[in-house]
Protein backbone atom coordinates (compact mmCIF):
# COMPACT_ATOMS: atom_id res chain seq x y z
CA UNK A 1 0.00 0.00 0.00
CA UNK A 2 1.23 3.79 -0.47
CA UNK A 3 1.95 5.54 2.31
CA UNK A 4 0.17 8.56 3.02
CA UNK A 5 2.22 12.16 1.77
CA UNK A 6 5.38 12.69 4.42
CA UNK A 7 5.52 16.28 5.05
CA UNK A 8 8.66 17.82 2.81
CA UNK A 9 9.66 19.56 5.85
CA UNK A 10 12.68 17.19 7.02
CA UNK A 11 16.30 17.69 7.63
CA UNK A 12 19.43 14.96 7.89
CA UNK A 13 22.41 16.59 8.46
CA UNK A 14 24.37 13.06 9.22
CA UNK A 15 25.21 14.50 12.10
CA UNK A 16 25.77 10.79 13.90
CA UNK A 17 27.80 8.12 13.13
CA UNK A 18 25.33 5.55 11.82
CA UNK A 19 22.28 5.98 8.96
CA UNK A 20 19.21 6.88 9.91
CA UNK A 21 17.72 3.59 9.13
CA UNK A 22 13.84 5.11 9.91
CA UNK A 23 14.46 7.20 6.60
CA UNK A 24 17.50 5.41 4.68
CA UNK A 25 17.54 1.86 2.95
CA UNK A 26 21.40 1.40 2.21
CA UNK A 27 20.80 -0.57 -1.13
CA UNK A 28 19.61 0.27 -4.59
CA UNK A 29 17.22 -1.47 -6.26
CA UNK A 30 16.94 -4.28 -4.76
CA UNK A 31 14.18 -6.03 -5.94
CA UNK A 32 15.87 -6.98 -9.26
CA UNK A 33 19.23 -7.92 -8.29
CA UNK A 34 19.47 -8.85 -4.10
CA UNK A 35 19.71 -7.08 -1.13
CA UNK A 36 23.65 -8.56 -1.01
CA UNK A 37 24.61 -7.38 -4.76
CA UNK A 38 23.11 -3.85 -3.92
CA UNK A 39 24.45 -3.38 -0.51
CA UNK A 40 25.92 0.27 -0.46
CA UNK A 41 29.47 1.08 0.95
CA UNK A 42 28.63 4.29 2.75
CA UNK A 43 30.12 6.19 5.78
CA UNK A 44 28.66 8.39 8.53
CA UNK A 45 30.64 10.59 10.32
CA UNK A 46 32.32 14.03 11.09
CA UNK A 47 28.61 15.69 9.43
CA UNK A 48 28.13 13.46 6.17
CA UNK A 49 27.30 10.64 4.25
CA UNK A 50 30.09 9.08 2.10
CA UNK A 51 29.06 6.62 -0.78
CA UNK A 52 31.94 4.50 -2.02
CA UNK A 53 32.33 2.37 -4.88
CA UNK A 54 35.81 0.26 -3.61
CA UNK A 55 38.01 -1.57 -6.11
CA UNK A 56 36.49 -5.08 -4.67
CA UNK A 57 32.87 -4.18 -4.94
CA UNK A 58 30.70 -6.24 -7.05
CA UNK A 59 28.30 -5.96 -9.91
CA UNK A 60 24.83 -4.34 -9.19
CA UNK A 61 23.20 -7.70 -11.48
CA UNK A 62 26.24 -9.64 -12.75
CA UNK A 63 26.38 -11.54 -16.14
CA UNK A 64 22.60 -9.62 -17.18
CA UNK A 65 22.47 -5.97 -17.03
CA UNK A 66 24.28 -4.56 -19.51
CA UNK A 67 26.32 -2.47 -19.63
CA UNK A 68 27.86 -3.82 -16.48
CA UNK A 69 27.44 -1.40 -13.16
CA UNK A 70 28.12 -1.08 -9.64
CA UNK A 71 26.83 0.87 -7.87
CA UNK A 72 26.38 2.59 -3.89
CA UNK A 73 22.75 3.69 -3.21
CA UNK A 74 20.72 4.96 -0.61
CA UNK A 75 16.77 4.80 -1.05
CA UNK A 76 13.90 6.31 1.29
CA UNK A 77 11.38 4.05 0.33
CA UNK A 78 11.32 0.29 -1.08
CA UNK A 79 8.65 -2.34 -1.99
CA UNK A 80 8.15 -4.87 -4.89
CA UNK A 81 5.31 -8.09 -5.49
CA UNK A 82 6.57 -11.13 -5.25
CA UNK A 83 9.76 -13.08 -6.69
CA UNK A 84 9.10 -13.66 -10.60
CA UNK A 85 6.67 -10.44 -10.85
CA UNK A 86 6.83 -7.78 -12.62
CA UNK A 87 5.79 -5.56 -9.71
CA UNK A 88 8.48 -3.21 -8.79
CA UNK A 89 10.06 0.24 -8.30
CA UNK A 90 12.22 1.60 -11.65
CA UNK A 91 12.55 -1.35 -13.69
CA UNK A 92 15.72 -1.54 -15.72
CA UNK A 93 14.68 -2.74 -18.51
CA UNK A 94 10.73 -3.92 -19.79
CA UNK A 95 9.35 -7.11 -18.78
CA UNK A 96 12.51 -6.73 -15.90
CA UNK A 97 11.58 -9.75 -13.01
CA UNK A 98 12.01 -9.35 -9.26
CA UNK A 99 14.76 -11.60 -8.20
CA UNK A 100 14.10 -10.72 -4.60
CA UNK A 101 10.92 -9.79 -3.05
CA UNK A 102 11.32 -6.24 -0.81
CA UNK A 103 9.08 -5.62 2.34
CA UNK A 104 7.87 -2.37 2.17
CA UNK A 105 9.26 0.62 3.55
CA UNK A 106 8.23 4.27 3.20
CA UNK A 107 10.57 6.82 4.77
CA UNK A 108 10.52 10.36 3.56
CA UNK A 109 8.54 10.72 0.62
CA UNK A 110 7.37 14.26 0.25
CA UNK A 111 5.02 15.45 -2.60
CA UNK A 112 6.38 18.76 -2.67
CA UNK A 113 8.41 21.26 -1.27
CA UNK A 114 11.71 22.85 -1.82
CA UNK A 115 14.52 19.97 -1.59
CA UNK A 116 18.14 20.68 -1.11
CA UNK A 117 21.25 18.76 -1.14
CA UNK A 118 24.81 20.32 -0.67
CA UNK A 119 27.19 17.79 -1.93
CA UNK A 120 30.96 17.08 -3.84
CA UNK A 121 31.66 14.26 -5.88
CA UNK A 122 34.95 12.45 -7.01
CA UNK A 123 34.70 11.31 -10.32
CA UNK A 124 36.30 9.49 -13.17
CA UNK A 125 35.40 9.24 -16.58
CA UNK A 126 34.01 5.82 -16.05
CA UNK A 127 31.43 7.11 -12.92
CA UNK A 128 28.79 9.19 -12.08
CA UNK A 129 26.78 10.59 -9.16
CA UNK A 130 23.38 12.06 -9.08
CA UNK A 131 19.98 12.17 -6.62
CA UNK A 132 17.00 12.04 -8.06
CA UNK A 133 13.66 11.85 -6.93
CA UNK A 134 11.29 8.99 -8.29
CA UNK A 135 7.41 7.95 -7.97
CA UNK A 136 6.73 5.13 -5.38
CA UNK A 137 4.95 3.03 -8.09
CA UNK A 138 2.02 1.65 -6.21
CA UNK A 139 0.54 1.90 -9.29
CA UNK A 140 2.96 2.10 -13.12
CA UNK A 141 1.89 5.98 -13.54
CA UNK A 142 3.25 7.14 -10.79
CA UNK A 143 6.51 6.40 -11.70
CA UNK A 144 8.03 9.82 -13.31
CA UNK A 145 11.03 11.10 -11.90
CA UNK A 146 12.75 14.70 -10.95
CA UNK A 147 16.14 14.90 -11.18
CA UNK A 148 17.73 17.26 -9.07
CA UNK A 149 21.55 16.85 -10.47
CA UNK A 150 22.85 13.64 -12.23
CA UNK A 151 27.18 14.40 -13.19
CA UNK A 152 29.38 11.69 -15.64
CA UNK A 153 32.80 12.05 -15.00
CA UNK A 154 33.73 12.27 -18.82
CA UNK A 155 31.25 15.20 -18.77
CA UNK A 156 33.91 17.12 -16.11
CA UNK A 157 36.70 19.48 -16.56
CA UNK A 158 38.29 19.22 -13.26
CA UNK A 159 38.21 22.25 -11.47
CA UNK A 160 36.67 24.10 -14.22
CA UNK A 161 33.61 23.29 -15.36
CA UNK A 162 30.83 20.02 -15.54
CA UNK A 163 27.95 19.24 -17.64
CA UNK A 164 25.09 18.89 -14.86
CA UNK A 165 22.03 17.20 -16.12
CA UNK A 166 18.39 17.95 -14.37
CA UNK A 167 14.76 17.96 -15.06
CA UNK A 168 11.77 15.67 -15.30
CA UNK A 169 11.53 11.70 -16.89
CA UNK A 170 8.09 11.00 -17.66
CA UNK A 171 8.97 6.73 -17.64
CA UNK A 172 5.19 5.29 -17.68
CA UNK A 173 3.62 8.78 -16.56
CA UNK A 174 1.67 9.86 -19.33
CA UNK A 175 0.87 13.67 -17.15
CA UNK A 176 4.71 14.20 -16.74
CA UNK A 177 6.52 15.74 -19.79
CA UNK A 178 9.93 14.25 -20.70
CA UNK A 179 12.48 17.25 -20.09
CA UNK A 180 15.90 16.54 -19.31
CA UNK A 181 19.22 18.53 -20.06
CA UNK A 182 22.53 18.94 -19.17
CA UNK A 183 23.49 22.59 -18.32
CA UNK A 184 27.34 22.91 -18.32
CA UNK A 185 28.21 25.18 -15.26
CA UNK A 186 30.88 26.88 -14.07
CA UNK A 187 31.49 24.74 -10.95
CA UNK A 188 34.22 22.14 -9.67
CA UNK A 189 32.20 19.65 -8.53
CA UNK A 190 35.05 18.04 -6.70
CA UNK A 191 33.96 21.15 -4.23
CA UNK A 192 30.07 21.47 -2.12
CA UNK A 193 28.04 22.80 -3.90
CA UNK A 194 23.94 22.90 -2.92
CA UNK A 195 21.48 21.24 -5.52
CA UNK A 196 17.98 22.66 -5.34
CA UNK A 197 14.37 22.25 -6.89
CA UNK A 198 11.56 24.11 -5.89
CA UNK A 199 8.58 21.89 -6.59
CA UNK A 200 4.92 22.93 -6.58
CA UNK A 201 2.38 21.37 -8.90
CA UNK A 202 2.57 23.95 -11.44
CA UNK A 203 6.64 23.73 -11.95
CA UNK A 204 9.58 22.23 -10.73
CA UNK A 205 12.83 24.82 -10.47
CA UNK A 206 16.03 23.58 -10.56
CA UNK A 207 18.84 25.75 -9.09
CA UNK A 208 22.68 25.09 -8.39
CA UNK A 209 24.46 27.51 -5.59
CA UNK A 210 20.80 29.83 -5.43
CA UNK A 211 21.16 30.82 -9.26
CA UNK A 212 17.91 29.08 -10.92
CA UNK A 213 19.47 26.93 -13.82
CA UNK A 214 16.13 25.25 -15.47
CA UNK A 215 12.82 25.49 -15.16
CA UNK A 216 9.77 22.63 -16.18
CA UNK A 217 6.04 22.66 -15.81
CA UNK A 218 4.06 19.81 -14.86
CA UNK A 219 6.43 17.76 -12.39
CA UNK A 220 4.34 14.92 -11.07
CA UNK A 221 1.64 15.56 -7.98
CA UNK A 222 2.25 12.65 -5.59
CA UNK A 223 4.58 11.09 -3.27
CA UNK A 224 8.16 10.46 -4.59
CA UNK A 225 11.34 8.73 -2.55
CA UNK A 226 15.04 9.97 -2.37
CA UNK A 227 17.67 8.34 -4.59
CA UNK A 228 21.07 9.47 -3.61
CA UNK A 229 23.70 6.90 -5.78
CA UNK A 230 27.55 7.22 -6.91
CA UNK A 231 27.71 4.86 -10.10
CA UNK A 232 31.05 2.66 -11.66
CA UNK A 233 30.63 1.79 -15.30
CA UNK A 234 34.09 -0.34 -15.84
CA UNK A 235 33.69 -0.78 -19.82
CA UNK A 236 33.32 3.11 -20.25
CA UNK A 237 37.19 3.81 -19.23
CA UNK A 238 40.44 2.15 -19.53
CA UNK A 239 41.96 -0.62 -16.81
CA UNK A 240 43.74 2.60 -15.45
CA UNK A 241 40.88 3.90 -13.69
CA UNK A 242 40.15 0.28 -11.67
CA UNK A 243 42.03 1.69 -8.78
CA UNK A 244 40.13 4.68 -8.64
CA UNK A 245 37.13 4.77 -6.42
CA UNK A 246 34.09 7.02 -7.25
CA UNK A 247 32.78 9.07 -4.41
CA UNK A 248 29.46 11.45 -3.24
CA UNK A 249 29.94 13.16 -0.11
CA UNK A 250 26.56 14.60 1.43
CA UNK A 251 26.58 17.39 4.05
CA UNK A 252 23.10 17.75 4.46
CA UNK A 253 19.76 16.68 2.49
CA UNK A 254 16.77 18.98 3.59
CA UNK A 255 13.06 19.50 3.02
CA UNK A 256 11.09 22.57 3.45
CA UNK A 257 7.85 23.93 2.73
CA UNK A 258 7.62 26.33 -0.53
Amino acid sequence: MPPSTTSPVFADEFDGTALDRSVWLPHYLPAWSSRAATAATYHVGEGCLRLSIPRDQGLWLPGEHEPPLRVSGVQSGNFSGPAGSTTGQQPWRDGAVVREEQETFWGWTPDHGRLEMRARAELTPRSMAAWWMVGLEDVPEHSAEICVFEVFGDAVEPGVSAAVGMGLHAFRDPATPEDFAAVRLPIDVAEFHTYAVDWTPERAEFSVDGEVVRSCPQPPAYPVQMMVAVFDFPDRAPEADDDAVPLLVVDHLRGSEN
